[in-house]
């Protein structure tokens, strides 16, 4: 990937699927497929609650958080409220859940928010928090599953709330064979030029910490 690709600012290495409908890495459409196709046989209809997101996406994301009109919540999952923080403190507690725009690895187009279709009730809306894929959740069958067999497919968790300063999340699935040459070659350089002309709230702050953001966000992670 070129440091367009990586940082979310291009998407000619993604292609659409139609179902489950998604995006992804040219080279990692396959290795879903069949991993989708292996769980159906298990009775999981296996699908995609977020995958490619480009920059736009992401500094959406960033900046409705870091200006209150999006929720934010603390390491424990619960509400923050984005107006009693100071800025500095206020990155923190985004970099817990929401990525950097230019470092979401979802710009790769190789990680995937996944989720078992076949397990939501009627009407009900899927949050993404860790209650949801624990052992009483809606999806404690579909973990079970892919911490039994993703790897074979060459997928894995790159965030278990191990080593990177990311919160534990059982719903995100990266591409390896794809995913860590992206990582390697996505360098503090490559972010930083991705970012310097960007509309991003706290931009200055960021700025100033980005080697050590780089280092805790993206280098950092918990390894397949």
């Amino acid at each position: 990937m070129n440091a367009q690709e990586l940082t979310g600012q291009a998407r000619s290495h993604i292609v659409e699927l139609p179902e489950p409908p998604c995006l992804l890495h040219a080279d990692a459409q396959g290795a879903f497929l069949a991993m989708r196709r292996a769980a159906a046989a298990d009775g999981l209809d296996l699908a995609a609650q977020s995958s490619f997101r480009d920059f736009g996406r992401q500094l959406a994301i960033w900046n409705g958080k870091f200006s209150g009109s999006r929720p934010m919540h603390d390491a424990a999952g619960q509400p923050l409220d984005a107006a009693a923080l100071d800025p500095a403190t206020r990155i923190d507690a985004i970099l817990m859940w929401s990525a950097l725009p230019g470092a979401s690895r979802h710009h790769w187009g190789t990680d995937i928010d996944l989720i078992d279709r076949n397990a939501i009730a009627a009407g009900y809306q899927v949050q993404l928090t860790p209650l949801e894929f624990g052992s009483e959740g809606p999806f404690a069958d579909l973990t079970r599953w892919l911490e039994t067999h993703a790897a074979r497919f060459g997928f894995f968790r790159p965030y278990q709330g191990v080593r990177s300063g990311v919160q534990a999340e059982p719903w995100h699935w990266s591409f390896a064979p794809v995913s860590e040459p992206a990582r390697r070659h996505l360098t503090a350089t490559i972010l930083r030029a991705a970012i310097e002309n960007a509309p991003l709230l706290g931009k200055d702050l960021v700025l100033e910490r980005l080697d050590e953001v780089h280092l805790r966000y993206v280098e950092r992670i918990d390894m397949p």
